[in-house]
């Protein structure tokens, strides 16, 4: 308990130290002003008419009527002052990144890993753009509800029931109404079942850290989550009609599957260069004029051997087959097969998927050195650089 609460501060304070800066910054003309200083809805605060325009439009090109009523909220609060806006934004960072290391440590028992995983989330530059910048409060609002929703879900493995199974699907629903890019997260649920939950009956044994509960039927556990892949395929729908009626979403004809394909297998290799050399980061990637055959091909390679290493050793290190399907799974709907607009990638869409990479490492890195005579040495030293150079980096 005194382990967790002093991780827990250490995570508040990096957090808070780090992102600083921010209340003193201005709004930017980058989408701030579609979401918060040119948009009379918002401007108003919080009004019952306010709230019926949240519900009802698909302004932004989103229906994300959560996301509208958070920034209301903060007009109300703080009016047009933009270091409130940018405050709001960090404490919701900061309660994600909480939640993160708690939900870890509860599923595993594990508190370095667990620790560890939640500071490079809070921590890492790649997430500078979902946490500094007033019009994506999308990403770390949905986060919230997201891990909510996964912190619900534990508490229903542990006591399976009917109020329990509404928690779960409330909370998503709530998560899918600020940014639709939860709906994979039924499906992470069901990594989650293999490990380190070990729900499934041919999953690892003594996996499940301090948890312990009867393992349903793979039918069953299929089964309990087509409520949350109905809904979440709702979303997804509604969000492809609100962005094709913006005429956002590019036909086959303006962009070929193929050139789409390799624009995704690159953007899946270069999102994980930059997980591990965050260097010239922007909030624009333009879409690239052609792409070189051994470009594309080697990415394809390297994500196919990482992807062979991890069912390979599912059994015995489950966690990273766990975070490398996190990984591809969540970052499947802003991959680019559905073009949106004209960019090739963005470093916001990595804030949720890149916890299963940092799942892989956290866990992977102590089991790889489990017979080294200075393994706790090593870990130590790692941990420490990682952090130091994480926070001269994001906070520059």
């Amino acid at each position: 308990m005194r382990g967790d609460l002093a991780v827990s501060t250490l995570l508040v304070l990096a957090t808070l130290f780090v992102y600083g800066p921010v209340v003193g910054h201005d709004f930017v003309n980058f989408d701030d002003d579609v979401y918060v200083y040119a948009n009379p809805h918002v401007l108003g605060g919080l009004t019952w008419k306010g709230i019926a325009w949240a519900f009802t439009t698909n302004h932004a090109d989103f229906w994300h009527p959560l996301t509208w009523l958070s920034h209301m909220l903060d007009s109300q609060l703080f009016g047009m002052w933009p270091g409130g806006h940018h405050l709001m934004s960090l404490f919701l960072h900061t309660l994600n990144s909480l939640l993160l290391f708690l939900i870890l440590r509860r599923m595993t028992g594990d508190i370095g890993p667990s620790a560890m995983v939640a500071l490079l989330f809070a921590l890492h530059p790649l997430h500078v753009e979902s946490v500094a910048s007033t019009a994506q409060r999308k990403d770390v609002l949905s986060t919230l509800f997201g891990m909510l929703t996964l912190l619900a879900y534990i508490g229903y493995c542990e006591r399976p029931g009917a109020a329990r199974c509404v928690l779960v699907f409330t909370l998503l629903a709530l998560g899918l109404m600020s940014k639709p890019m939860l709906v994979t997260l039924p499906f992470v649920m069901l990594m989650l079942d293999f490990w380190p939950l070990a729900r499934f009956s041919w999953a690892p044994q003594g996996q499940s850290g301090r948890l312990s509960f009867c393992r349903p039927t793979t039918l069953r556990l299929v089964a309990e989550k087509i409520p949350l892949i109905l809904i979440a395929l709702v979303f997804g729908l509604v969000t492809v009609w609100a962005q094709q009626k913006a005429g956002l979403v590019e036909s086959l004809e303006g962009r070929a599957l193929p050139v789409r394909l390799a624009n995704a297998i690159t953007s899946l290799a270069i999102y994980i260069k930059d997980m591990f050399l965050p260097f010239h980061l922007a909030p624009f990637y333009p879409y690239p004029t052609e792409f070189p055959v051994w470009k594309t091909v080697g990415a394809g390679l390297f994500l196919a051997a990482v992807t062979g290493i991890a069912f390979w050793r599912a059994r015995k290190a489950p966690y990273l087959v766990v975070g490398w399907l996190w990984y591809l799974v969540t970052l499947l709907p802003v991959i680019g097969l559905v073009q949106i607009a004209a960019f090739a990638r963005a470093d916001r869409y990595t804030y949720i998927p890149m916890i299963g990479l940092f799942v892989m490492i956290c866990w992977g890195l102590p089991g790889l050195l489990r017979r080294w005579h200075y393994r706790q040495r090593i870990l130590t030293l790692t941990a420490l650089i990682s952090t130091v150079s994480l926070i001269v980096m994001t906070r520059h």
